[in-house]
């Protein structure tokens, strides 16, 4: 047991310190394409917004777990048993509806350049920060639950009309009631992910399409959908894929969390850690398939020899 629940603070450690240096990490990339004067695109806004969703998922799912892990019982507070949960809620619902967004605005984005699809497009660009600002508020209502309900066990001495999540507990309801709260979260999940799906697999098929026209007509030079737009897409599909498979167990495990009556220690570690694998996997993969780090990173070495030449000359 005391291997298994040293394992479990090495890995809510782990997760917390790699997560939170590949977004920062991925923030001070975009920082320094601005401050060098390159022009950011309208999807690198939405990948910063989802790269700050990421970082409050870490800060809240592994400082809070964390700390508790390792014994620190003042966490067990009020405060910070309505803080973090809130908190947790609120950037996992803005992580996946900015992911939802992501993919249907690269599908459009790579639609055909027909004249239906360029005004679809112009309105699409339009759209972008209005439905980020949407997905903030909506998801600062929905979790208001937690603030509502959730104490920490230091002000609680009777436990028997409430739910013990680990350090924190909330009120117990009716199984009625935790049913349809399930279904609510499900019902939410379940409908970005078809969405999700949907736009990743139109955007796989017009990728396809086009490899075929591709080798169709070898000799013609000139393509309708540009090398760096095509490394761009598939970037996109492989933290969608991502997305999707790390999520759909993290909806299961909210799911199974809301119906049990006494949660066991253990499903709620894994929850916890499930949920924070896409926060920490995706600002590596969207590094490691931008084009412009490469350039950057050649340009600073081409300049280091340089500079090293000179000093022997």
């Amino acid at each position: 047991m005391a291997a298994g629940d040293l394992a479990i603070r090495m890995v809510f450690l782990s997760q917390t310190l790699f997560g939170v240096l590949g977004n920062d990490s991925l923030l001070y990339h975009y920082l320094f394409l601005y401050c060098t004067g390159c022009r950011l695109r309208t999807i690198d806004l939405i990948v910063k917004n989802l790269t700050v969703a990421n970082i409050l998922v870490l800060f809240s799912n592994g400082y809070h777990n964390t700390m508790t892990n390792y014994g620190w019982h003042h966490m067990d507070s009020d405060f910070t048993c309505r803080f973090f949960p809130y908190v947790r809620g609120v950037s996992r619902g803005v992580s996946i509806g900015t992911t939802v967004l992501l993919s249907v605005f690269q599908a459009i984005t790579i639609c055909p350049q027909t004249s239906r699809w360029a005004e679809l497009k112009v309105k699409a660009l339009q759209l972008v920060f209005p439905s980020i600002i949407l997905c903030w508020i909506v998801n600062m209502l929905v979790n208001v639950v937690y603030p509502m309900y959730m104490t920490g066990n230091l002000s609680n001495k009777n436990f028997t009309n409430r739910k013990r999540f680990g350090h924190c507990s909330s009120v117990r309801h009716d199984q009625i009631r935790d049913s349809l709260y399930a279904a609510l979260i499900s019902f939410s999940d379940v409908l970005c992910f078809v969405v999700t799906i949907l736009a990743s697999g139109s955007t796989g098929f017009i990728l396809y399409r086009h490899k075929q026209r591709v080798k169709n007509f070898h000799r013609i030079k000139v393509s309708s959908i540009s090398s760096p737009e095509s490394r761009a897409t598939k970037t996109v599909l492989l933290v969608v894929s991502t997305f999707v498979c790390f999520n759909i167990l993290s909806s299961i495990c909210y799911i199974v969390l809301s119906v049990l009556k006494d949660p066991d220690l253990f499903i709620m570690n894994i929850s916890a850690i499930i949920t924070a694998c896409f926060p920490t996997i995706s600002p590596f993969l969207l590094m490691s398939r931008d084009s412009r780090i490469s350039r950057l990173c050649f340009a600073g070495k081409r300049n280091t020899n340089s500079s090293s030449l000179m000093r022997k000359i």
